[in-house]
Formats: structure tokens, sequence, C-alpha cells
């Protein structure tokens, strides 16, 4: 463009004057030395405003040319023209941070709470190691480094409700930035003696309020204070109170018992079981079976094929009320109710009519070990038909187990307990347990309760019947 423009200029008056109009004209607000008094036209051509690069002077053909100090126009210039200076930040990208986010927690989990940090800025960490933990309505679900590198700063806190995708750290690889927690801890301890100075200051100024107390004199003079005293009732103090805000799986387990309790009509129904022949079965076989499927032999296999067998009979018991409709299943997905120290977790065996003993041994020993240490995924609690609880473990005795929605039935276990039984017309002491089922009454009614606890009974008590379905 500049080039043009001095073409232009120098080819004539006539075409210099039609630019000089076009682009600017500019006259000088002070009086400068001029070398003729004929009135003169400059342009001045700026590449850039503001911080001005180069700067022309262009005389026009036919005029006359006054020499002026090109600081001295440039001054003159920023007189008359508002010029707009235009910043722009730069920042240098070299890829050495990255950001740690929440990962992908279900399809039927949206969002979770942000429990706790495993780790503090300025630790170091390894690829796929945790740093932070997220706790949903179901499970508990650790928030991973993608690469090596040192934490430089957590973005989220403690308590914040985080979604999929939430940044949670940045992380350096390194660990340029990375900021320490122990000495901006030490910082506020060392300033923290100046407070107690301004309290005690405070507390030397405060004896004029103790003059006031002078009217606590008074008091006996009035019968009502000792009255009051003694009729209202002496409670605890605060201080000996604590409040714990509730996690996001405990809450998720009291909305849903909460649920259950509103929804269905629920109805428990009982029994006994003398464990003899199952736990005779158990002692004989325990070290061959441990030999050669590499795990032992428990009684929770035995109840879960006296449930299939169970639930293959009375069938209404695996359906579900949906609507105004009854869907019924053709398969058996048993959830197993494990206590964690975090709250009760139910994971499912996938198809379990396909499994025998050792298979049922074995996925129930697997899942209960990731419940335990908090790896277990959504897809392995989702689902279930029909939910086994081995309340037994803990000492109970006899219970009313609720139903995990949207099942319409569980089975109770209980500890077994050697009480005197009437076999053959003798009294001989046996162990026995307690069985409890709680049913939809609203689906299922007392006659197929019944029956299916009746079952349940006579398989454990005799596990031949499995092999011989009668």
């Amino acid at each position: 463009m500049l080039g043009v423009l001095r073409r232009k200029a120098a080819s004539g008056a006539s075409s210099a004057s039609v630019y000089g109009k076009s682009f600017y004209k500019l006259k000088p607000a002070g009086s400068a030395p001029r070398v003729s008094s004929a009135v003169s036209e400059e342009i001045y051509c700026a590449r850039r405003f503001g911080n001005v690069r180069n700067f022309c002077h262009l005389p026009l053909a036919g005029r006359t040319m006054f020499l002026m100090p090109k600081r001295e126009a440039l001054d003159n210039f920023r007189k008359n023209v508002t010029s707009q200076n235009w910043s722009r930040s730069f920042s240098s990208d070299s890829g050495d941070t990255f950001e740690a986010v929440v990962p992908f927690m279900g399809e039927s989990i949206s969002d979770g709470t942000l429990a706790t940090f495993l780790k503090k800025p300025g630790d170091r960490v390894e690829v796929d190691e945790a740093i932070a933990q997220v706790e949903t309505d179901k499970v508990t679900i650790d928030v991973n480094s993608p690469e090596a590198g040192v934490i430089k700063e957590f973005v989220a806190k403690e308590g914040d409700t985080v979604e999929p995708g939430t940044k949670v750290a940045i992380i350096s690889k390194s660990g340029e930035g990375a900021t320490h927690v122990a000495p901006s801890d030490e910082k506020p301890s060392e300033k923290s003696p100046s407070p107690p100075s301004t309290t005690a200051a405070d507390k030397k100024e405060k004896p004029a309020p103790k003059v006031e107390t002078k009217p606590a004199v008074e008091k006996p003079k009035g019968p009502p204070p000792p009255r009051a005293s003694a009729t209202e009732p002496q409670l605890p103090p605060k201080e000996r109170e604590r409040r714990v805000p509730m996690t996001r799986l405990r809450k998720r387990v009291a909305t849903r018992l909460k649920d259950s309790q509103n929804t269905f009509a629920l109805l428990t129904t009982f029994n006994e079981v003398d464990m003899t022949n199952l736990m005779k079965l158990r002692s004989d076989y325990k070290d061959t079976f441990a030999e050669k499927h590499g795990v032992k032999l428990g009684l929770m296999s035995g109840f879960v094929k006296a449930a299939i067998s169970a639930l293959q009979k009375q069938p209404i018991v695996n359906a579900v009320i949906d609507g105004d409709d009854i869907i019924y299943r053709d398969y058996v997905d048993i959830s197993i109710a494990v206590g964690t120290p975090k709250g009760l977790v139910v994971p499912v065996l996938r198809n379990a009519e396909t499994m025998n003993f050792a298979e049922v041994e074995k996925e129930i020993n697997n899942l209960a070990k990731k419940a335990t240490a908090g790896t277990i995924s959504i897809d392995e609690m989702a689902g279930g038909t029909f939910t086994i609880s081995n309340g037994g473990v803990y000492g109970s005795l006899l219970s009313t187990p609720i139903i995990n929605p949207p099942q319409s039935a569980i089975l109770g276990m209980h500890s077994i307990v050697s009480r005197p039984m009437v076999v053959g017309g003798n009294i001989v002491p046996r162990p026995m347990m307690y069985i409890a089922l709680t049913y939809d009454h609203r689906l299922i009614d007392g006659r197929e309760a019944v029956f299916f606890l009746r079952r349940i009974k006579d398989v454990v008590e005799d596990p031949r019947r499995l092999l011989l379905d009668v």
C-alpha cells in the first residue's frame, strides 16, 4: 500500500492530492519552521499505530517541502491522531503440563462427590496412579494420572460435585511450578503469633464487662432460677457431638431402601434349616475341592444353588412388576449383598443357573475381593433378579431383610446355632439356621413364598436333590 502511494504521489499533483485526501491529511498543531510560506500538505504514513516502526514524510508534487525532524513529526502525529494499542498475551505451550479428569462412571451415574485426594501438590505420580477418589451412588471410582509427572495444583476441592470430564488436577512432566503443601502450611504458623498478641490485648481490655457482672450477686435473691434448673432436663453438651456428612453411597442406599418400603407391599415369611448334611458335605470334600479348584468350599454356594432351584420352580419370585405388566425372566442373576467399610454393595452372579459349585465359589470370592478393595465396577453390580443377604457372618440370629429394588424378593441367611431338635423321636443337638424371605405381596402370594422357602430348606438339608432334580 505504501509503495503504491509513493508512486502515485510522485506521478503528479492531481493524483497525489486525491490520495492525500483519501488517506488522511494532517497539519501540525504547533508552528514549525518552514522553507516556504506556501501552504503545504503532507502525508504521514505509519505502518503500525502505537509503537511506530517506520514513519515517512511524503511531499506532494508541486508543493513546497519543509524539513521537520522525524521525532517531532511523530509527536505532532500523535497529537492529532488518536491511536489505539493492541496488546496480545502470548503463552508458551510446550506440552509440559496435562490434566487429570474424572473418568466415565457408568451409564446410570451422571455425577459424583470428590471424596478425598490420595496425593498432595508436589508429589510425584506415575502413569495410571490414583491421585483422588470420587464417590458415586454405587461405587467409589479412582481418578488416575494419564502421564507420569509432578502434581502442580488441584483444580477441584474435596466435597465438590464432579461430572465425567471435570478437571481435578494439573500435572507437570518436568515438575516446574509445582507447589508443595508443607511450606505453605508453615507460613501461616509463623504469622500465627501476631493474632494471639492482639487477642491478648483485647482480653486485657475486657475486665470492664466483668465488672458489670456484679448484678450476679442479686441472682440468689430471686427463687425462680433454681426452679427452672430443677425441672428442665439436662441435655449433653454439644461439644460431645460430631456431625459428619453422609457419603453418596450411604445416601443412595438410604434412598433406595426407603423407596422400597414406600413402593412394595413388604411381607416376610420364616423357616428353619438343619445344616447337618450341608456342613458334613463341606467337611468331607473341602480339602479335595480346594486342591482341584483352588478355592474354598463355603456354605454360600449351597444356598445359591438352592435358590436357583427354587426360582426355577417358582418363576413368579424371579419376576418383577413393570407398570401394569409382569416381566418374567428366563435367566437367574443372583445378587450377593456384601458389607464393605464404605457401605453395602451388591455384586451380581450373571447366569448363575449355568454355574456349578466351583464356579459359584470362584465368582463370589472374586467379587467380594473387589468390593472390599473398592475396585468393583458399575457393570458388576447392575441388574440382578434375586438377592441373598447373609447376616449370619455378623452374628445375626433373625431379621427381616428389605427388597433390593427393582427385584421382588430377597433371602436372608442367619447364624448357625446348635439347638435341641426332635429327630426320630429323640432330642438331639442340631446346627440350625433361621432363613427369611421378604417378598412383594403385590406380585407374590403367600403360597408361592412358602413353597419357595420350603424348596430352599429341602435342598440345603439334602443336597442330593440337586443331582436327582427332585
